[in-house]
């Protein structure tokens, strides 16, 4: 199990994507922030729940996540896309295989809340690396397309064509 708000799906995402790929038979990825009514306040990175950071859908980063996977060659059938409510994590049942292992990765606080909650929770989960440096962010990506930046090269190619599909590079 890995899960992201993917907004946009970037390069680091693909990293992580992969590397969990890598590790079982069955990738299922969890996309949070499904909903903007199940949208929860995070203390550790309160910018992840404003409109502003979230423009993309649900249904627009299911296509996002297919697109960069089966792109880099994971065949579809090892893959399961779906909600993943992180702001409720006592429904996080209802969305993932009860005996998942969840992959994580961790650059700052927000990650760190993450494996402690999943630990809380009584979820196996796996640390696949610690690190202080995000060479790209979802933030990054979004203000290089709203400043008419080079945006494309921080995401996989399969990736910017469902953002111009979608309207979102303009």
């Amino acid at each position: 199990m890995i899960h992201g708000r993917f907004q946009p799906l970037h390069n680091g995402h693909l990293e992580y994507l992969l590397a969990g790929a890598n590790r079982c038979e069955r990738l299922v990825v969890g996309i949070t922030n499904p909903d903007p009514a199940l949208t929860a306040y995070e203390e550790t990175d309160p910018a992840r729940g404003l409109p502003d950071a979230n423009p993309w859908t649900y249904y627009e980063r299911y296509l996002m996540v297919e697109a960069a996977l089966t792109g880099a060659g994971v065949p579809y059938e090892r893959l399961a896309i779906v909600p993943f409510p992180h702001g409720h994590p006592d429904r996080l049942r209802y969305y993932a295989p009860a005996d998942a292992t969840y992959f994580l990765t961790v650059y700052d606080a927000w990650g760190e809340e993450k494996v402690r909650r999943f630990t809380e929770l009584g979820l196996r989960t796996e640390v696949m690396w610690r690190r202080t440096d995000k060479p790209v962010s979802g933030t990054r990506v979004r203000e290089a397309i709203r400043s008419g930046g080079d945006w494309a090269s921080l995401v996989p190619a399969p990736v910017a064509e469902v953002i111009k599909a979608c309207g979102h590079d303009r």
